[in-house]
């Protein structure tokens, strides 16, 4: 079983207040809003609203709170990518680590705008990975070109898994495209994520 670093735990140690906080707030308003103004409650389209809000959160907790092992600031495509070996701690962490870490961003923005084609996605990955590098040098860390590339690499390939996803569904049987089925599968996803939360939260040393 793969072994989570002390600095996973350090940022959720130090964000889990404000993500409880932020989600019990922006749910009551939603929810109160759909009421006042009589809309259809849809779970599953209500759940990946919330999810992507909370993934900007942690996404800025982990890029702002995380040591990386920098030589500073880099602005020569991929020299800090090359300095790793492959398959090392180091390697997993920075390199696959920054293409795992935006492939949700690039599936869901996909997602939102509907997109049938990789530019908007793209283009959305490199605003905010680009943004997320210059903030880091006024908070005391370093700008690296490397990070970009392989953020818009995740970027990218969530661009292609939604595609993937998109062309199942629409081949799926017309009773499968419901969205009573997807609330029902998003049910499901959340008493995991409950109780995923749990085991996570027995792992936090205390």
């Amino acid at each position: 079983m793969m072994e989570l670093p002390k600095e996973f735990f350090t940022i959720i140690d130090g964000i889990w207040p404000m993500l409880v906080i932020f989600i019990i707030i922006v749910t009551t308003i939603r929810i109160m809003y759909i009421t006042e103004k009589g809309e259809k409650f849809v779970l599953y389209k209500e759940f990946f609203t919330l999810l992507f809000q909370i993934y900007i959160l942690l996404l800025f907790g982990l890029v702002t709170n995380t040591d990386v092992q920098s030589v500073g600031n880099n602005f020569m495509p991929f020299r800090e990518i090359l300095r790793y070996t492959w398959g090392s701690k180091h390697f997993m962490w920075n390199v696959v680590g920054n293409i795992i870490i935006f492939i949700p961003f690039g599936f869901i923005v996909s997602l939102v705008i509907d997109s049938k084609r990789v530019g908007k996605p793209l283009i959305a990955t490199l605003i905010s990975s680009l943004t997320i590098e210059l903030v880091q040098l006024f908070i005391g860390r370093s700008f690296d070109i490397d990070d970009i590339i392989l953020n818009c690499t995740g970027g990218i390939i969530g661009y292609f898994l939604y595609i993937g996803l998109s062309a199942i569904k629409h081949h799926l049987p017309s009773f499968l495209q419901r969205d009573i089925v997807y609330n029902i599968l998003t049910g499901l996803i959340i008493i995991l994520i409950i109780f995923a939360i749990f085991n996570l939260w027995e792992l936090i040393p205390l």
